[in-house]
């Protein structure tokens, strides 16, 4: 059985393990350096903003985030990357692989109010670039849901923008060389127990995600 780790907090990746389990992988959830031949694939989670210095601003619309968890993130991207495993960035997950590859931010969108939580996921048409991975699964224009007031701005290096919310905001990138990929909205929120009508099927993203591992 693969086995997957999530890059998050115990107690706040309920949906992320058991959308792992449902498509028949094992997850494993923990916030320490791994051995990363002890796994198939990393999933970095969705959460708060993130510290401002990382990206190399001052901070100017961030809200609250916590400086040494998005440290150890970074870590343990770091070490799947050097190794070329498989990763996956789901919301704050996609923001941080931007970042590693030295990649800018958007502290708070101007649209941020099409995008945000607001007593729950928001959801709205997004478009993909031709031939990438997420328009090979899902095709030129499909709904996501949203959560998020922060967004990408500069690329890093090796990173394609893939997916664009209408109001230009980047909701998906891949790496041109590497098996990593980042999506903006949540498909954990989007499959099995969790599965909407008027959104895609996120079950998927995670599927082609595991399969690749």
């Amino acid at each position: 059985m693969k086995r997957i780790l999530i890059a998050g907090e115990s107690d706040k990746t309920f949906n992320y393990e058991n959308a792992v389990r449902a498509l028949g992988a094992y997850p494993v959830t923990a916030l320490h350096l791994p051995n990363t031949s002890g796994y198939d694939g990393l999933i970095l989670p969705g959460g708060g903003d993130i510290d401002p210095r990382l990206f190399g601003q001052l901070s100017g619309g961030t809200h609250a985030f916590d400086p040494v968890l998005d440290r150890i993130q970074i870590a343990i991207l770091r070490a799947f990357v050097q190794d070329k495993k498989p990763v996956l960035g789901i919301c704050k997950g996609m923001q941080l692989i931007n970042i590693f590859f030295g990649g800018d931010m958007i502290q708070d969108l101007t649209s941020a109010s099409n995008h945000e939580y607001i007593g729950a996921d928001q959801v709205h048409e997004t478009k993909t670039k031709r031939g990438s991975r997420i328009g090979n699964l899902y095709g030129s224009c499909f709904t996501v849901n949203s959560a998020h007031h922060q967004g990408v701005d500069l690329p890093g290096c090796g990173i394609v923008y893939t997916q664009y919310a209408a109001d230009g905001v980047v909701e998906g990138l891949e790496h041109k060389y590497l098996p990593v990929l980042g999506v903006q909205w949540h498909p954990e929120r989007l499959c099995f127990g969790h599965k909407r009508a008027d959104a895609v099927d996120g079950s998927l993203l995670l599927r082609n995600f595991i399969k690749i591992t």
